[in-house]
């Protein structure tokens, strides 16, 4: 069943993890919006038993030009709540899952691709 967490608690959890990373790092980034979600909803596209523990929506600061920022919208960074508490059993392992998934996500923001993160251990 995994580990039960309130969304309060699961909240603190995430901001936890954000104090975590460098302060030079978030300096860097641009533009980004960082939220909680219950569960990842399948685009149509998708097999709809798709689970993702965070999702990176925009365009990567390797991506951008110097048009690029003319009414742009938040890049967003979502976490998904129940897949991590899913596979998790203890509050610790959720403290873990989360740093490692949000770090995966602003990794996205910096263009590092799946499979770079998969060979520096963070996949």
């Amino acid at each position: 069943m995994g580990y039960e967490m309130t969304d309060d608690e699961f909240e603190l959890v995430a901001e936890r993890a954000l104090d975590e990373i460098p302060e030079a790092l978030l300096a860097m980034m641009e533009n980004v919006a960082i939220f909680i979600e219950d569960a990842y909803r399948p685009l149509p596209s998708e097999d709809p038993a798709t689970k993702l523990l965070g999702l990176y929506e925009g365009t990567s600061l390797t991506e951008r030009d110097s048009g690029w920022g003319a009414g742009a919208m938040p890049d967003r960074i979502t976490i998904f709540k129940n897949a991590i508490l899913e596979i998790c059993s203890t509050e610790k392992q959720v403290v873990e899952e989360v740093g490692i998934t949000i770090v995966h996500e602003i990794a996205h923001h910096f263009g590092i691709d799946d499979e770079r993160l998969h060979e520096l251990g963070w996949g």
